[in-house]
């Protein structure tokens, strides 16, 4: 994998995204200081930072009493909310069989007058998942369901009700994740510009999704960053870095989606890295693929409002 990265620019056809006419790429050589958390540490957030049937935005004391109990751990506050992020995406995810599976009964009991979220607190769904199963089960099509969580207006009244408060209540399955994505867009920009104030050519991703879907159709390969010279950090060759906005956490669901993703990256270019906003865990492991933190990098536009 690091030898593909070291011989991409040498390739014939070359990779996709590099010019066929670039010029000979430059070598940088980066130190990268690196501080992940302990995988004992994280171990100890984890059972007491997820609680049944709470799966929305924490309450000012949830989050005081979480400050609380980090300050003696090897792991910050923001890392502990992410965590809890992770370690609810999956339960939702490995939970969903159940819920479709029980979707008859929850219909039964909501038509009886039982809220989405008393509901939720009883099975320990998310809220809106739970009332995407319910829709379905009272007949509703996918398309339905779709059309009108995007525009509530159009649903009878109580479905409004139930839908404002699941989407107030759910951070994981919530229609509207526009916020998350600003600060996402904000920190590849922020990464992107510390690199390039290096000196060091690059690609961006909207750029190669804009070339990828005139050419083939539909974005295939898509990395945040693509660097069109050698870059090693620590030693290791890196062709590409993804951007990601939250904790490394070493959960079984996170660590697939990401390797999925990362493999086609490495098949094209070789090895490369993921550089998360809130550091990682000292047990994340993926194949051909160096675990950065944002320690470096002045983050200091991410807290501006």
């Amino acid at each position: 994998m690091e030898g593909k990265a070291e011989r991409r620019f040498d390739a014939r056809p070359r990779p996709m995204a590099i010019p066929h006419d670039h010029e000979d790429p430059q070598t940088f050589h980066l130190e990268w200081a690196v501080s992940p958390v302990p995988l004992k540490t994280e171990e100890n957030v984890a059972e007491w930072v997820v609680k049944r049937g709470e799966y929305g935005w924490l309450t000012d004391e949830r989050v005081d009493d979480i400050a609380d109990r980090v300050r003696g751990e090897s792991m910050t506050l923001e890392q502990a909310l992410s965590l809890r992020s992770a370690l609810l995406q999956q339960k939702t995810v490995y939970s969903h069989h159940r819920l479709k599976s029980l979707g008859k009964e929850l219909a039964r009991k909501y038509r009886a007058g039982t809220s989405v979220l008393e509901l939720s607190n009883e099975y320990d769904f998310s809220p809106m998942n739970l009332f995407r199963v319910i829709l379905e089960s009272m007949g509703w099509s996918k398309t339905k369901i779709k059309e009108s969580l995007r525009n509530p207006s159009s649903m009878k009244e109580r479905e409004q009700r139930e839908f404002e408060a699941a989407e107030a209540a759910d951070r994981v399955a919530s229609v509207d994740q526009s916020e998350t994505q600003v600060k996402a867009d904000l920190f590849e920009d922020i990464l992107a510009d510390w690199f390039l104030d290096q000196g060091i050519r690059l690609r961006r991703q909207p750029e190669m999704v804009k070339e990828q879907s005139e050419a083939l159709g539909r974005p295939v390969r898509t990395p945040d960053l693509l660097f069109l010279d050698h870059v090693y950090i620590n030693g290791h060759p890196v062709a590409w870095i993804d951007a990601k906005h939250f904790y490394g956490a070493d959960v079984d669901f996170q660590r697939k989606k990401m390797k999925k993703q990362m493999n086609r990256y490495i098949e094209e270019w070789g090895s490369g890295a993921i550089m998360f906003r809130h550091g990682f865990c000292e047990n994340l492991f993926l194949p051909g693929v160096q675990m950065l933190d944002s320690g470096p990098i002045d983050l200091s536009k991410l807290n501006e409002d």
